[in-house]
């Protein structure tokens, strides 16, 4: 799909994907979260949670992210294990204290979409 406003792109359930910056990642809100229609600084609920290796549902161990790249540390799996839990609202992103990354407890802007990851790159090949 694509990009509807230098923060987001649409996605094809209807949702959209942004820019994580504590995850270094695009995030999803499919069409199922509220959203008030402002592109440039949206506002969606509820909050965003993105939970990978042991921290997501249903993970049955032992072994995780984790302790595969503590068992490899000459060939890490480029993973991680990992919580990311937001709210976005007004362009702001709040995340939240029990978010696993360097941000936990900050709340900052919404960030425009890297470079690679807007039309023009598209566009360009450059993706």
């Amino acid at each position: 799909m694509g990009q509807v406003s230098s923060k987001l792109r649409s996605a094809e359930d209807g949702g959209f994907f942004y820019w994580c910056q504590g995850c270094e990642e695009m995030h999803h809100v499919n069409a199922g979260w509220a959203f008030d229609g402002n592109l440039d600084a949206p506002t969606f609920t509820p909050s965003v949670l993105v939970q990978t290796g042991h921290y997501a549902p249903g993970w049955k161990g032992p072994d995780c992210w984790c302790t595969y790249n503590a068992a490899h540390p000459d060939n890490p799996s480029g993973y991680e294990c990992r919580r990311c839990h937001t709210h976005i609202k007004g362009g702001i992103v709040q995340f939240l204290p029990d978010c696993t990354h360097n941000l936990a407890g900050q709340n900052l802007p919404l960030p425009d979409l890297p470079l690679a990851l807007t039309d023009a790159a598209d566009s360009s090949g450059s993706a």
